[in-house]
């Protein structure tokens, strides 16, 4: 389980990367974040169930997040289009 954590770093740091040559600084380093905790995640060597524990509390975060940044600081329409 923990070498999908290392997967997931992986993907993180290719977008990361691709945010980065996209001049989209912030996003990247907010991957770049992401890929730093799946890799630590990755070497814990914890139990299956752990790791689904931690998966599910990132996604409850992440949406949380998410829903909020799309509710409250996402301009409203086609602004800048």
């Amino acid at each position: 389980m923990g070498n999908m954590y290392r997967v997931l770093a992986f993907w993180t740091a290719i977008f990361s990367i691709m945010f980065y040559l996209g001049d989209m600084y912030a996003t990247s380093l907010l991957f770049l974040g992401i890929t730093g905790f799946f890799l630590a995640v990755g070497f814990l060597k914890l139990s299956e169930r752990m790791y689904v524990y931690i998966f599910g509390a990132f996604l409850t975060v992440f949406f949380i997040g998410f829903t909020y940044w799309t509710t409250f600081m996402m301009p409203l329409g086609a602004v800048g289009h």
